[in-house]
């Protein structure tokens, strides 16, 4: 991989990073509880507690995204980017384009 290849990774890397860290934002205030003081009805109320239950799963989707994603980061770092970590041949370029948190190749994923 060229330094510019490992630029242009790194930038979109960045992007997404700061993509997650704002739908992480999103995601905590919408799994805030409810406030049994706040008057909403029974039937509001369990739709409310029914969306937070699917927020709370978005959010540690995206928690998991966003430490796979800061690794990548740190490995990019260190030099020990870009290497399957089962089998230890090289990433493809194109792979880590689309997927730049990729711990494996293609065959061993």
């Amino acid at each position: 991989m060229t330094q510019e290849e490992l630029a242009i990774i790194q930038e979109r890397a960045r992007r997404k990073l700061e993509d997650l860290e704002a739908r992480m934002t999103e995601y905590r205030e919408l799994t805030k509880p409810i406030p049994p003081s706040e008057a909403i009805g029974r039937v509001s109320r369990m739709d409310a507690i029914n969306n937070r239950s699917v927020n709370e799963a978005a959010l540690r989707q995206v928690e998991a995204e966003h430490k796979q994603l800061s690794s990548a980061m740190e490995r990019m770092r260190e030099e020990k980017y870009g290497k399957c970590t089962r089998c230890g041949a090289d990433i493809p370029v194109g792979r880590l384009m689309l997927m730049p948190g990729a711990l494996q190749c293609v065959q061993c994923a």
